[in-house]
């Protein structure tokens, strides 16, 4: 299974960004897909989970209110679009595949993940 991120880049405060993460070599639906991001000396951190259904929704408190996961099964893509970005948004941000359904709050870990992109990088300028 392969996950490409993209979408990522500088942008200057208070704008906005969509990433995108395609899924190739499973079945998409079977997969719940989270996006996680990670600045440098930090840990990897939850930022937004969505079902196979797209029925549950879940989002990082870094993020809850400006924040829209969605997916497309028919593209095998998920997508994350983040509005109002500051300086704290910087980090790469990583896709993840969790083959089975969601476990509360594990499924909110990047352990319960078994698949991973490669990273996009964002960077919010001030």
């Amino acid at each position: 299974v392969q996950l490409v991120e993209s979408g990522g880049g500088l942008v200057q405060a208070g704008g906005s960004l969509r990433l995108s993460c395609v899924v190739s070599g499973g079945t998409f639906s079977d997969y719940m897909m989270g996006w996680f991001r990670q600045a440098p000396g930090k840990e990897r951190e939850f930022v937004a989970l969505i079902s196979w259904s797209s029925a549950i929704i879940y989002y990082g408190d870094s993020v809850k209110g400006r924040a829209a996961i969605s997916r497309d099964n028919s593209k095998n893509t998920v997508f994350l679009q983040i509005l109002d970005l500051n300086a704290e948004d910087t980090a790469v941000y990583y896709c993840g595949a969790q083959d089975g359904g969601l476990q509360y709050p594990t499924s909110t870990t990047a352990r319960a993940y078994d698949y991973w992109g490669q990273g996009t990088q964002v960077t919010v300028s001030s």
